[in-house]
């Protein structure tokens, strides 16, 4: 459930290069949850996602333990390119799909068995340094939920 939300973060989840020469996604870089800065049902205990870039695009990976005291730890390699992509180690949804909407704002979507499951816009603040996960998705009796989720650049 929270996992979504991460996942979302996951798209949050994502710096790539976007051509020969670019300068990298500003997102590369390793970021940690900050708990008193997010809001929504379930924050997670702690969480540090990582971005990378790689050759198929961005890479990131984080480690997160939830409000329920379980850890988990999700990987992805992906583009912003609206494609899906596989997704490992999330109870929640099995792809993603990203697409840049702006220049520090990216919209992403994450499926399980082909359906989506959450939504999540990730923004980078202009100085750099907080990275925002807003994910919408609906509960077990189908109501609306979000959360934010708040990083810092470490």
């Amino acid at each position: 459930m929270l996992s979504s939300f991460a996942a979302g973060a996951l798209l949050a989840i994502a710096p790539v290069v976007f051509a020969a020469g670019a300068a990298p996604d500003p997102v590369i870089g390793t970021w940690k949850l900050n708990t008193g800065k997010s809001t929504g049902a379930a924050v997670p205990r702690s969480e540090t996602r990582t971005y990378a870039a790689s050759a198929d695009g961005l890479t990131l990976s984080y480690k997160r333990v939830g409000a329920d005291g379980k850890e988990i730890s999700v990987k992805a390699t992906y583009k912003y390119d609206g494609k899906d992509y596989p997704v490992t180690g999330s109870p929640d949804f099995d792809a993603l799909s990203a697409r840049r909407v702006g220049p520090n704002i990216v919209e992403g979507t994450q499926k399980h068995k082909g359906k989506i499951v959450s939504t999540t816009t990730r923004t980078l603040s202009k100085d750099r340094k907080t990275l925002t996960l807003m994910t919408r998705r609906a509960d077990a009796k189908g109501q609306m939920t979000t959360a934010t989720l708040v990083y810092d650049r470490q």
